[in-house]
């Protein structure tokens, strides 16, 4: 199983987007750092602005400058710290993907320009009490998909349902 670890500074920032978003979806890109065997940790995300009540729209093109300057940063080490997927909020539905977001996460995985092995999805929002609520999904070659351990450093306020 893959197991998804979210820095504080990472949290912080979802829940700033998801506040900002209020009942629209928002999301961005992951970036991540591979830690340890199926182990990673999300360094940094993007924040695209571009959300409805029921949708989000994806625009690679928003996230190219904050790519490229992480891999500057990571000194282009892509076995270590690379892409990892996307995020985006469900503030009105469960955490659970809809059709769109497993059919838009395969298209993503099988984009011979991406190269990606597999692809993650984390869907978040926020619950009554302002905590932030997560799951993550991973995406494979064959079309599957599978629910991915996410754990937050250091702090409760992030749950997974």
């Amino acid at each position: 199983m893959l197991t998804l670890m979210l820095q504080p500074n990472v949290a912080r920032q979802m829940v700033a987007a998801l506040e900002r978003a209020g009942q629209n979806e928002v999301g961005g890109v992951l970036m991540a750092e591979h830690v340890d065997v199926n182990e990673f940790k999300i360094a940094e995300l993007t924040v695209h602005k571009r959300g409805a009540l029921t949708s989000f729209v994806r625009r690679i093109e928003d996230a190219l400058g904050r790519l490229t300057s992480f891999f500057i940063r990571t000194n282009r080490d892509y076995r270590r710290f690379n892409y990892i997927g996307e995020w985006h909020s469900h503030p009105i539905f469960e955490l659970e993907p809809s059709s769109k977001d497993d059919a838009s996460m395969m298209e993503i995985l099988l984009d011979p320009a991406v190269g990606a092995r597999f692809v993650v999805l984390v869907l978040v929002k926020l619950d009554a009490r302002g905590c932030l609520l997560a799951n993550a999904y991973l995406y494979l070659p064959d079309a599957t998909r599978h629910r991915c351990g996410l754990t937050h450093e250091s702090s409760p306020t992030l749950q997974s349902s």
